[in-house]
C-alpha cells in the first residue's frame, strides 16, 4: 500500500558515393546502409565500405545538458559537428570554444531545411515539452536521434516516438546515460542472474524536491523583460503563448507542468531504468499516487507513486514498484542492513526471496544480509560510453539497448505517474494496448496536451 503523506494546502499556480550507377548524397548512403543492416540483418556495411567517413551531428541545445551531451558525443573519433541550434544566442559560448566555426541556428526547422543532407544524427537536449516535436521531425527526415530524458512530455508523445522510431528504422538512444555505467550494468546483471532470487517488490526514490528550485506554488505575477538574446516564441514552441517569466528560462522550467515533468520526470528515467532493465518490465497494470498537493501549474513538492506490473519469471507474482521523491524514502528496515549502514540519498531497493540489493544513484550495488553475501563472487562487468554506443550503433546499422523501443515504455510509465499525481489516492487501471485509463475517464485527458497552432505533432500513421 502506498505510504501516506500529509497533504499541504493546495495553492493556485504553476533532439560522393556512386551506388548501382546512381549518385547518392553521403546522407542517403548512410541511411541506406543502416536500413539494409537493420531490416535484412546484414553485418555492418558502412564501416567496411567507407572506413574513413565521419558521423555528422547537429546538436539541438548548446548549453547546460546540451553542452554536456555534445561534448561527450564529440569525443568519438568519427564525429564531426555540422550545426549547433539554441533559441538563446548567448548560450553558444562553450560549444564554440570547444568546436569553433560550427554554424549556428535558433530554429531547428530552419537548420534541417538548410543542412538536412549534411546531418546524420541529432542530439536533443532542450526542455521536456519540445522533445517529441524535435525528435519526430528528425526521425521523419531519417536522422538518428539521441534525446534527453524523459523521452517525452506526455504518454501519447512517448508512444508516438516509439512507433516512429520503429517505422523510420533510425538508431535511437535516450539520454539516461547511467544506463551504460558500470554501477547500473552490474546491478541489473545481479538481478537477472538471480543473486537475491525472485523479486517481491522494488522501492525507488530521489532526494530532489519537485519545486525546490522555484519556491513558488503560484504563477509569477510580475512580467519580466525578454532577454535580447532569447527567441521566446521558439522557446515556447508547442506550449501556449504567455508572457516571459525569469523562472522559466534558462533552468527552472522543469517544475512547471506546461514545460517540464517534475521530480519524477527528472529522475524517474534514471532511477527506474535499472528496474526496467533488470526485470524486463514494460507497461504497468495499475498506478496510484499520493502527494503533498497539486494544482494546474506546478508539480507537487513531494509524492509517492505505486506502480503494479504483471509478473514474470524474475518476480514473485505481480510486482509493485514504489516511487518516492521530495526527501521521502522507504523504511530502512526493509533493506535488512546492519545498524551502521544507511540508505543512499537516491536509488533503488530490490527485495528478493533470498536477500535484498541496494543500487544507489550513482553507486555500486550492495547485497544484504552482509553475512550471507560476504563471500559472494561478484561478476566482472565494464562501463560503456552511452554516447559512443549510440554513434557506433548508428554507423553499424544497429539499435541500442536504450533505443526508443525500450525507453519509450519507460518514459510512458514515468508520464503515467504524473497522470496519477493529478488524481491522488485513486487507483488508475491502465490498458496499454488501447492507451487509456479504463476506470477513470477524466484521467485520459492528461495522456496528451493541447498544442499551439502551427506546432501540432502529427500522429504516426
Amino acid at each position: 500500500m502506498t505510504p501516506s503523506i500529509k497533504n499541504e494546502p493546495t495553492q493556485l499556480g504553476c533532439a560522393s558515393c556512386c551506388v548501382m550507377g546512381m549518385q547518392l548524397s553521403r546522407r542517403q548512403f548512410l541511411h541506406s546502409a543502416a536500413a539494409s543492416s537493420v531490416v535484412l540483418g546484414f553485418p555492418s556495411i558502412l564501416r567496411s565500405a567507407s572506413p574513413n567517413s565521419h558521423f555528422q551531428v547537429a546538436a539541438i541545445g548548446a548549453h547546460g545538458m546540451g553542452f554536456a551531451d555534445l561534448s561527450k558525443i564529440g569525443t568519438h573519433p568519427k564525429v564531426r559537428f555540422v550545426a549547433f541550434c539554441d533559441v538563446d544566442s548567448s548560450r553558444f559560448d562553450k560549444a564554440d570554444a570547444a568546436y569553433p566555426r560550427v554554424p549556428h541556428f535558433a530554429d531547428f526547422r530552419e537548420m534541417f531545411a538548410k543542412m538536412g543532407e549534411s546531418i546524420d544524427g541529432v542530439s536533443i537536449s532542450i526542455p521536456d515539452h519540445m522533445h517529441a516535436y524535435a525528435a519526430m521531425d528528425a526521425m521523419r527526415r531519417k536522422k538518428h536521434v539521441y534525446c534527453q530524458k524523459p523521452l517525452a512530455h506526455t504518454v501519447w508523445e512517448a508512444r508516438q516516438m516509439r512507433l516512429l522510431a520503429a517505422q523510420s528504422g533510425v538508431t535511437t538512444q535516450m539520454g539516461n546515460q547511467i544506463h551504460s555505467n558500470l554501477e547500473y550494468r552490474l546491478g541489473t546483471r545481479l538481478i537477472r542472474e538471480g543473486a537475491i532470487g525472485k523479486i517481491r517488490e522494488v522501492h525507488s526514490w530521489a532526494s530532489v524536491t519537485g519545486n525546490e528550485r522555484t519556491h513558488l506554488l503560484s504563477p509569477p505575477r510580475e512580467n519580466a523583460e525578454i532577454p535580447a538574446t532569447l527567441n521566446w516564441d521558439l522557446w515556447l514552441g508547442v506550449a501556449q503563448m504567455r508572457d516571459f517569466k525569469s523562472v522559466y528560462h534558462p533552468f527552472v522550467w522543469r517544475d512547471w507542468q506546461d514545460f517540464g515533468s517534475g521530480a519524477l520526470g527528472d529522475f524517474g528515467c534514471h532511477i527506474l531504468d535499472p528496474v526496467f532493465t533488470a526485470l524486463g518490465l514494460d507497461a504497468p497494470l495499475r498506478i496510484r499516487s499520493e502527494n503533498s498537493g497539486v494544482n494546474e501549474h506546478i508539480w507537487p513538492t513531494l509524492e509517492t507513486v505505486q506502480y503494479t506490473f504483471q509478473g514474470n519469471a524474475l518476480t514473485l507474482g505481480e510486482l509493485n514498484v514504489f516511487w518516492y521523491d521530495g526527501g521521502l524514502r522507504p523504511e530502512r528496515k526493509l533493506a535488512a542492513m546492519p545498524p551502521d549502514h544507511e540508505l543512499p540519498k537516491s536509488g533503488s531497493l530490490f527485495i528478493g526471496e533470498g536477500g535484498t540489493m541496494i543500487l544507489p544513484h550513482v553507486g555500486m550495488p550492495k547485497l544484504y544480509p552482509v553475512e550471507k553475501f560476504a563471500t559472494f563472487p561478484m561478476p566482472e562487468e565494464k562501463a560503456l560510453s552511452h554516447w559512443h554506443v549510440w554513434i557506433d550503433a548508428a554507423m553499424e546499422g544497429k539499435q541500442t539497448s536504450d533505443g526508443f523501443h525500450y525507453s519509450g515504455p519507460l518514459s510512458e510509465t514515468v508520464a503515467l505517474g504524473n497522470v496519477a499525481t493529478r488524481f491522488p489516492k485513486k487507483m488508475l487501471e491502465w490498458d496499454s494496448k488501447a492507451m487509456r485509463v479504463t476506470n477513470l475517464p477524466e484521467a485520459n485527458t492528461y495522456l496528451t496536451k493541447r498544442y499551439r497552432e502551427g506546432w501540432e505533432i502529427a500522429p504516426v500513421a
